[in-house]
């Protein structure tokens, strides 16, 4: 279990973790979502003891991590693959870890069994592919059979077939009642791998809660739907709180009431509807929801066709629906 209360950490003037708190439970995967500079790989570092805290605490397995005995048997951690001596072979650079760590050398073996890493064991790491870099990190991270593992960006660089390797990697252990706390970049693969989620941004947690409760969330607030008369049925549905977009004639997203409520409203009207669909959210989506206020730098869409924004570019109006 990983456990932190109030964790500040300040650089300077610039605070990246500003009073979080949250705990890390065992028997199931935890991701750590955040926009960069949100302050993910800082606490993180703080977990592991890599940064002091300003201010708060953080333990795992109920005690700071400088305090366990044998920290590589309680916390196994992938926060930079590249810190790895480049001119070792990945057995050579396992073998060490072991041996400083107390580690049995068939330990070493089972690693890089489980890591798929037999075929470039013997090789130096300074010529590894980013993907091989990230198996031998996790293979690091498992060498001391952890009860707590904590991977920063676990699958940048793997191919799909490792990506999936992860996915079941850690969910079998999260099924043999480890705790497991990781963070990615890729929404659809957390939203596939992890069944709790944690969302920082500017250094304060924005949400803590099962995946299910968060795209819930985001989800049941926009209605998809397509008709000959989305003209009227728009004029019929303005009002306070709902808003209509479109990115064709027919074709409406309609936010701010129910599929229930639009269908009775066109029944009622006569008007032909050919579908009527609740748009279900992503984990992506309730992300996107979540941090847009918390982005350091925004893109902008100047010179792109409102049709290449997808369905919410263009404003819908009653007096002429694509505006």
């Amino acid at each position: 279990m990983i456990e932190a209360i109030g964790l500040t950490k300040r650089y300077g003037a610039k605070t990246a973790v500003d009073g979080v708190s949250f705990t890390v439970a065992p028997g199931k995967v935890t991701g750590f979502l955040g926009p960069n500079g949100a302050g993910k790989s800082t606490t993180m570092r703080m977990v592991v003891g890599l940064d002091r805290p300003t201010g708060g605490t953080v333990t795992v397995n109920g005690r700071p991590y400088a305090q366990h005995r044998s920290p590589l048997r309680e916390v196994g951690a992938l926060l930079d693959a590249k810190a790895v001596h480049t001119g070792r072979s990945a057995y050579n650079h396992l073998l060490a870890m072991a041996a400083t760590h107390g580690v049995a050398t068939s330990r070493v073996t089972e690693v890089i069994e489980m890591t798929g890493l037999e075929p470039v064991a013997r090789k130096r790491v300074g010529g590894f592919s980013l993907g091989m870099g990230q198996r031998l990190g996790i293979a690091s991270a498992l060498l001391g059979d952890p009860r707590t593992l904590i991977l920063d960006e676990p699958v940048n660089g793997l191919d799909p077939e490792g990506v999936l390797w992860v996915r079941n990697l850690v969910r079998y252990l999260a099924g043999e009642g480890r705790t497991v706390f990781l963070s990615s970049h890729l929404m659809s693969e957390m939203a596939l791998t992890a069944d709790h989620i944690i969302v920082i941004g500017r250094g304060r947690i924005i949400a803590d809660a099962p995946v299910s409760d968060i795209v819930g969330r985001a989800s049941g607030t926009t209605v998809r739907v397509r008709s000959p008369h989305a003209t009227r049925l728009v004029e019929l549905l303005s009002g306070p709180g709902i808003t209509v977009t479109s990115s064709e004639p027919s074709s409406l997203e309609i936010t701010g009431t129910t599929a229930q409520a639009i269908g009775e409203t066109a029944a009622s009207a006569q008007l032909v509807l050919h579908e009527l669909t609740p748009v279900v959210s992503s984990l992506e989506d309730a992300y996107m929801s979540l941090t847009q206020d918390s982005v350091e730098y925004h893109s902008t869409t100047t010179g792109l066709h409102p049709h290449h924004l997808g369905a919410h570019a263009a404003t819908t109006t009653p007096e002429g629906l694509a505006r």
